[in-house]
């Protein structure tokens, strides 16, 4: 596995295993252990999957090293502000089995529960988020679906800059502006939905490319976020493809396949407005 280093000199693998939409069973617990069976050493969950007892149960029965593995999880929408930022985050640590989070996210910056006082309460979150880092129960923290204004406003009383921006990119979805203001600020971006919706596998460019390297539509969603600098979470149930996910460090795209697949604009949908979302 390749790192990527953080802001504050922390290595994240460069690829992490998606857990969206995977059961908080046994199935869940299987597809997390095929995973770090594969070689992913990086697991993506969050509050508002409501899985995370299935990941740590599978990171626990894996016997791999607690310190070897990558767990990131992000706040849920209604537990932001700061009592609840520490009393849910209490919950994650309890319910993964661990005594410290890799890192921690605010999984939106402006849900419709807190829509008024978003900017008030996203400062109090973060409160919480430096104290958890500075005490060590998180080693890096974070946001996800954060844009420019959201990001801004957090840095009006922020003493520590937010480490990684978790955002969806994937073929025809590239937030360009977004990507180069994290860019310069040195926050990594995180590709959640690498592989976009079903839609992708039947765009007749990429699987044109995909036949010409050899390789799955899915891996060459994920080699593009890869040559572009993205962290990307694919999310798979089966194991041969979870396995298939990973292997993609044996080849490159072209320039102008890279450029053939940032232009198509659209193909598996684009990112919801943060600010309008109904949840």
């Amino acid at each position: 596995m390749e790192y990527y280093t953080l802001s504050n000199n922390m290595k994240i693998p460069v690829i992490g295993f998606g857990t969206w939409q995977t059961p908080n069973d046994d199935t869940g617990v299987n597809a997390v252990l095929a995973a770090l069976k594969a070689g992913y050493r990086h697991i993506d969950t969050a509050q508002g999957y409501e899985n995370e007892q299935a990941v740590g149960k599978a990171v626990k029965q894996s016997g791999i090293p607690r310190e070897e593995i990558f767990i990131t999880s992000k706040l849920t929408n209604s537990m932001h502000g700061y009592d609840n930022t520490m009393s849910s985050f209490d919950k994650t640590l309890h319910d993964l089995g661990t005594d410290y989070v890799d890192l921690f996210l605010i999984h939106w910056p402006n849900p419709i529960k807190f829509r008024d006082s978003w900017q008030q309460t996203n400062a109090d979150t973060w409160k919480a988020f430096e104290e958890l880092y500075e005490a060590g129960k998180i080693r890096a923290i974070g946001v996800s679906n954060f844009r420019q204004h959201h990001i801004e406003e957090l840095m009006k009383t922020a003493k520590i800059s937010p480490m990684v921006n978790q955002i969806r990119l994937c073929p025809g979805d590239t937030q360009d502006e977004l990507v180069a203001y994290c860019r310069e600020r040195d926050i990594l971006l995180e590709a959640y939905s690498p592989l976009g919706t079903g839609t992708i596998f039947s765009v007749p460019q990429m699987n044109a490319i995909a036949m010409d390297c050899g390789k799955s539509v899915a891996q060459i969603c994920i080699r593009w976020s890869l040559q572009n600098g993205f962290l990307p979470l694919p999310k798979s149930v089966n194991e041969d493809r979870i396995k298939e996910n990973l292997d993609v460090f044996g080849f490159e795209l072209s320039d102008a396949d890279m450029k053939t697949i940032a232009g198509l604009t659209g193909c598996a949908g684009l990112a919801s407005d943060p600010d309008t979302i109904g949840f």
